[in-house]
């Protein structure tokens, strides 16, 4: 995923005065405030109208410039005023991408900065297409945007170009088909994105793999005829506000045939590029936090290859190692990704890590729980990193779901020839998923499933279409949490 063929987002400037010849939005919490960027009588009557049916997006069309008036009432809870600017945000991309307008001005009229941060946020990530393998290339509209300064801090407004650079990355390496993005080749985007954004990038190779002992993961691999990769990122600035790291381990299966146990076509095998998605998100989060700079010591693990029934491929009713020492009995091999996973746990234990996390579209029980509308969640970590994490989650709308974890769940995991079964019986899906990950860790630990929001097949707002980049707004909000309370201490 070479440079040139990366979709990136649209330039943004900052600038003092408004270009009467531009396009311009304005967001404003009372009707008033819209009078003054109205030209003539008429047009603010016309406004007013249009806010007295109710309508919180007004659309002037000048001909030579068109105005954008977004007038919201901020009664009501934050975060969901939040998520509808965003929703605005998308509104208004689709409007500029409807009559091709070039560029954009944005201009705040409200005292709370993160609604026209979200609003811009909205329209950023609104801006993107995965056109690569297209022959008819089509622009996307506005091409550039400025911010009118005043009402917001430019710093905060450049984290958030970071964070849609990070959701970028993720819904590229996502959208890539096996036919490019092997393991081989994922190791080599993430090592690009690192140069790019300014994090360290090692990749182990399967000889290295197999001098790790990372038996679960290389059995995965066994079907294949491309050799598995372990990258490892590292993001450690000097005034890293936490000593120890901490370790987000993303799930990297390229391409998902559920092996000898294989999987039926429709809406199952045949969007099963975006099986890497976990591991996708750790890479956007990287280049995020990254390009903003933020003061953490983070490393991330990525265990990645694709799961085919070729010649040698492991077997149902198999026994396989894993790099704890633990046998595994294999009960089905679409069950594939909480085995790479386990030995990347595994590797993490040996980090000293403060936290870790780890991010996987790793079953169809996540999906049935709660559809697309959130992330299902899980782990041993304190209740004040749930709360965090919760609040991070309702502050970007990547909502969480606690699943439990009890002893309970264990039992289903029984194996009668080896120390545990990767699969349970057919109830609580995603919690026995999360119970067999958990026999691999000894720290505090958070799984989150993601397998109902990271892949879309209708388009859901500024989430778009295909792969979301979900994970990343809710790690990096957890991160710049995480500092601002540091900083504050």
């Amino acid at each position: 995923m070479a440079n040139k063929a990366r979709n990136m987002v649209p330039p943004v400037n900052f600038s003092k005065e408004i270009d009467s010849e531009q396009s311009l939005v304005v967001l404003c919490d009372e009707l008033a405030k819209a009078e003054s960027f109205c030209q003539t009588p008429a047009e603010f009557q016309y406004a007013k109208r249009q806010f007295d049916q109710g309508n919180e997006l007004i659309v002037l069309n000048r001909y030579a410039a068109f105005l954008f008036l977004v007038i919201i009432n901020t009664d009501g809870e934050a975060y969901k005023l939040r998520e509808k600017c965003r929703k605005l945000g998308n509104e208004i991309q689709k409007l500029a991408d409807k009559e091709k307008l070039e560029s954009l001005q944005l201009k705040n009229e409200q005292k709370t900065e993160s609604y026209f941060l979200d609003l811009f946020e909205g329209l950023l990530l609104s801006n993107y297409q995965f056109g690569k393998y297209k022959k008819e290339k089509k622009k996307t509209f506005p091409e550039s945007l400025t911010l009118l300064e005043g009402g917001f801090d430019t710093h905060h407004a450049e984290d958030v170009v970071n964070i849609a650079e990070g959701v970028f990355a993720t819904r590229d390496l996502v959208n890539e088909p096996v036919s490019y993005l092997t393991a081989q080749q994922f190791a080599k985007s993430i090592e690009e994105l690192g140069k790019a954004s300014g994090f360290e990038v090692k990749v182990l190779q399967k000889k290295e793999i197999e001098e790790e002992r990372m038996e679960a993961l290389l059995a995965v691999n066994k079907g294949s005829i491309d050799p598995p990769t372990f990258s490892i990122l590292e993001y450690a600035p000097e005034n890293s506000v936490n000593e120890k790291p901490i370790v987000l381990v993303g799930k990297g299966v390229v391409y998902d045939t559920g092996g000898l146990s294989l999987k039926p076509t429709e809406n199952s095998m045949d969007i099963m590029k975006c099986d890497m998605a976990g591991a996708g998100a750790v890479v956007g989060t990287f280049v995020a936090i990254a390009k903003s700079k933020l003061p953490v010591k983070v490393i991330g693990l990525i265990p990645a290859t694709d799961n085919r029934p070729g010649g040698n491929a492991y077997a149902p009713g198999d026994v396989i190692g894993s790099r704890k020492g633990s046998t595994i009995e294999v009960a089905n091999t679409d069950a594939e990704g909480r085995l790479v996973m386990a030995d990347a746990l595994d590797y993490a234990r040996e980090l000293n890590p403060e936290l870790v996390f780890d991010l996987a579209t790793l079953t169809g029980a996540a999906i049935r729980a709660i559809g697309q509308y959130g992330i299902v969640y899980m782990g041993n970590a304190g209740e004040d990193v749930k709360n965090q994490l919760e609040e991070a989650g309702k502050a970007v709308f990547e909502r969480l779901v606690e699943l439990p974890l009890w002893e309970d769940y264990g039992d289903e995991l029984k194996s009668g020839i080896a120390d545990i079964r990767n699969l349970g019986s057919n109830a609580a899906g995603a919690i026995t998923a999360g119970k067999f990950l958990e026999h691999f860790v000894d720290y505090n630990w958070v799984h989150f499933d993601i397998a109902g929001p990271a892949y879309l097949l209708k388009e859901d707002s500024y989430r778009g279409k295909f792969g979301t980049g979900a994970g990343v707004r809710l790690l990096v909000e957890f991160f710049k949490k995480l500092v601002h309370r540091a900083e504050n201490n």
